[in-house]
């Protein structure tokens, strides 16, 4: 188990944010825990100087696409990039230095999965270079994957079967935990099980961590296959866990 930074990036910022908050209207309605004053590239070369890769640079919402390249330009190969991508612009962001695009929203359409897109994106990026975000929330017993910033849900569910027949065109997938996303309350530890015990390709949670114990919590949870992601409650975002000790337990761990 591995932990993996993350860069989010709103309006050319480092924040982080409540993720239920986010949405297309009411933008200033947007709750945000966090803004720095240091650069999308300075927390990318920090994450380079300690040799933590597989991190992801997510742009929430337009105009980002500079400050998202600044990252990838400081750390090139160690990050990922998702907001927005498609088959025009993927090339943009790999040429830029991302290892790989995420993507949601682009291959569902009304709340489905458009086979059609998934293949043609398989097709124009490489399946060793997509990461699927499953990001979800709990509705009638199930995670259901939502998309259009987390606020549509689709009729697909993260069950055993959705994560074997997604691992086929993708290299990793990447799980918010919407619900609990910023809130720093908890992890979903059914879905983080879920995950362990049915992912066959790499996954990362994130959403809800909250105390440097969830890296033991998810990595037991987990199977030790599911790696986290800590944003809010890091002290480099405003938070109470030392990051540097999170550094320490990742070398020690992964």
């Amino acid at each position: 188990m591995k932990f993996r930074p993350c860069i989010d990036l709103r309006k050319g910022k480092v924040v982080q944010i409540i993720g239920s908050t986010l949405k297309d209207k009411d933008q200033d309605n947007i709750i945000t825990n966090f803004e720095s004053p240091e650069s999308p590239a300075q927390f990318a070369r920090k994450y380079k100087e300690d040799r933590i890769t597989g991190g992801h640079v997510i742009a929430l919402g337009p105009g980002n696409t500079p400050a998202a390249i600044s990252a990838l330009n400081a750390y090139p190969g160690g990050l990922q990039v998702g907001g927005g991508i498609t088959p025009e612009n993927a090339a943009t962001f790999l040429d830029a230095g991302a290892s790989h695009v995420i993507v949601t929203s682009y291959v569902f359409s009304r709340g489905s999965i458009d086979m059609d897109k998934l293949k043609a994106l398989v097709s124009s990026v490489g399946k060793s270079r997509l990461v699927l975000d499953l990001s979800c929330r709990s509705r009638d017993g199930q995670f259901w994957i939502v998309t259009d910033r987390w606020q549509n849900f689709t009729d697909v569910a993260v069950t055993p079967a959705t994560l074997e027949r997604f691992a086929g065109f993708c290299d990793e997938f990447l799980v918010h935990g919407v619900d609990v996303e910023g809130k720093m309350q908890g992890i979903q530890e059914d879905l983080v099980s879920l995950l362990g015990a049915n992912s066959p390709i790499p996954v990362t949670y994130a959403g809800g961590a909250s105390r440097f114990s969830d890296l033991d919590r998810v990595k037991t949870m987990g199977n030790n296959r599911v790696d986290l992601t800590i944003g809010s409650a890091l002290d480099i975002f405003g938070g109470n866990i030392p990051y540097e000790e999170v550094v320490a337990w990742h070398r020690a761990n992964a």
